[in-house]
């Protein structure tokens, strides 16, 4: 969760060679192949938008403000940001809704596929128990491996998160072959049930994932 998943980053004993390889790869992949194929000349806008994600993971996002903080329309943004997941740096999970008034849906979540490449974008590759963003590099973490699980293992489905205007909220849910199941992922306390109103609309396929359940969880 601080230096990401790399196969090169298991090599290196190091922290000062980890860090080193993880900007490297950070200025060499995002800033030079992926611009550079993209015909994108402006490199800098869009290493701003990358910073900006960085430090929004686990919460919404909505291309408006991102444009707007940055000089840039929303559909330059949104360009930007299909880039980069056609690139396989960040990928999407939108708000989860049956069309009922009270549910968020119009406004998306971005997580990274790798965590080193997001703290050496924020320029953080502090040791794990010193950080203050330890839930929200498990809640992508978390997603993005189960993710990345259901691809491996073919099981095909949608992902999303869900909220409600007046504040229940579950980090991460799956609707695969008809059926719903919703997953709260926390790094500490563990939650015992799902928000009521979940229960009330969807049914009660509910699980909490800890750092001590989660390996139960994906086998």
């Amino acid at each position: 969760m601080v230096f990401g998943m790399y196969p090169g980053i298991f090599n290196l004993k190091s922290y000062s060679q980890k860090e080193k390889y993880l900007r490297e790869m950070t200025s060499s992949y995002l800033y030079k192949d992926v611009l550079e194929l993209s015909y994108i000349k402006n490199s800098s806008k869009i290493s701003n938008l990358l910073k900006l994600i960085a430090l929004q993971i686990g919460s919404e996002v909505s291309v408006f403000e991102l444009g707007k903080n940055l000089g840039l329309s929303h559909e330059t943004v949104s360009s930007y940001i299909d880039l980069l997941e056609q690139s396989f740096i960040v990928f999407r999970l939108n708000g989860f809704s049956r069309n009922l008034r009270k549910e968020v849906s119009k406004r998306s979540k971005i997580y990274f596929w790798d965590l080193g490449i997001r703290n050496s974008l924020i320029d953080n590759h502090s040791l794990f128990n010193s950080r203050n963003d330890i839930g929200i590099l498990w809640e992508n973490f978390i997603i993005a491996e189960r993710i990345k699980y259901l691809a491996y293992k073919q099981q095909y489905g949608s992902s999303y998160f869900w909220r409600t205007y007046t504040g229940a909220e579950i980090d991460y849910v799956e609707e695969r072959q008809g059926e719903l199941y919703a997953y709260e992922i926390k790094y500490g306390k563990e939650i015992s049930k799902a928000p009521l109103s979940w229960i009330e609309n969807y049914g009660s396929h509910f699980k909490c994932i800890t750092k001590n359940n989660f390996w139960e969880f994906v086998t």
